[in-house]
């Protein structure tokens, strides 16, 4: 036997090395891919975003606020199109509570999406540091400060404004982040007018543009701790100091506020939008026939977990056993 021919049917009876394998079975598991999906769809929006916020800051004429509100948004649907078909590209905690308070995916889930934006966006503020930090250290003369005329924290994280309260701006997240989620529910509602399918991303991205548009110049739009809590703790690391916390009790409300108008927002569509939609019948394909009755069944809309973002509403499958003495039908 040739000793080439020999070393490739041993090598192909080897399969691969045991290393490998275990890595593609551990990369293979349904939350292990979920983890991963956030992580990236989160990272890819928060470059974006703070990147455009770092222009603005630090560019002069090269940034401006529609470049920080087309930044965030289009890195918005980019970040869908990573992770859309994998986690749902929530890259949002307050968008996962919502999904889990509502019963559109397991509060097993909500640690593991978590865990996986505040990395992401960890890591993304750790990028865009060290893409601008010349900048930066020009801009700053070297004093890393949180307030005044040569502020740089404000890249990463939101701060309040002197015209407005610690209260104000809380509401004024609950609101902002519960049109974010009322907007969602209908883009993606397919009992109501959802967007296109393939555009949901777009859709989903002018969306966020429409709101730091209009609705931005209050608090900032943090609208997501996955988006503002992370970067802060990295200025905090990165040389800040302890102000980046203790300015006006800000860091909180970031993190309180958005999932709180996210769930009021969510009921708010389903109450006035989702209770209203009519339901139509769904018959079987094959529907059988017995004593001349025709097998249908109606059921309420259901949501899935893998959404852009939070509302598609699920598919269920029917199955019916063999006919016998009487007909049973399973909804699964």
């Amino acid at each position: 036997m040739d000793s080439g021919c020999f070393r490739s049917t041993r090598a192909s009876k080897m399969g691969t090395p045991p290393t490998i394998s275990k890595v593609q079975t551990i990369l293979q598991k349904e939350m292990v891919r979920e983890f991963l999906a956030e992580f990236m769809s989160t990272f890819v929006m928060m470059v974006f975003g703070l990147g455009s916020v770092a222009h603005m800051v630090l560019g002069g004429k090269m940034g401006s606020y529609l470049g920080v509100n087309l930044g965030f948004g289009f890195g918005v649907t980019m970040g869908v199109h990573v992770a859309g078909n994998i986690s749902g590209a929530h890259m949002n905690a307050a968008l996962t509570f919502t999904n889990c308070a509502l019963g559109r995916m397991s509060w097993k889930k909500f640690p593991v999406y978590v865990l996986g934006q505040f990395l992401g966006s960890f890591l993304a503020a750790a990028t865009v540091y060290c893409l601008f930090y010349g900048a930066i250290m020009e801009f700053s003369e070297g004093n890393l400060t949180v307030t005044g005329p040569t502020a740089t924290a404000n890249i990463f994280a939101t701060y309040l404004p002197q015209h407005m309260t610690l209260w104000r701006g809380f509401l004024d997240e609950v609101i902002v982040t519960g049109m974010l989620q009322l907007c969602l529910s209908a883009i993606t509602d397919k009992e109501n007018n959802p967007a296109l399918q393939g555009t949901q991303a777009v859709v989903i991205g002018i969306l966020v543009v429409i709101i730091g548009g209009s609705m931005g110049m209050n608090s900032g739009y943090a609208i997501n701790p996955s988006r503002d809590l992370p970067p802060r703790l990295f200025t905090f690391i990165a040389g800040w100091g302890t102000q980046v916390f203790s300015a006006r009790d800000w860091w909180w409300v970031p993190v309180v506020a958005p999932p709180l108008g996210a769930y009021l927002g969510a009921i708010i569509y389903l109450v006035f939008i989702g209770s209203s939609t009519q339901q139509k019948p769904q018959i079987l394909e094959n529907p059988l026939t017995y004593e001349d009755h025709r097998i249908s069944v109606s059921h309420p809309p259901v949501t899935s977990t893998h959404n852009p973002v939070s509302v598609y509403p699920d598919t269920r499958t029917l199955r019916v056993p063999p006919l016998r003495d009487s007909v049973r039908l399973e909804c699964l």
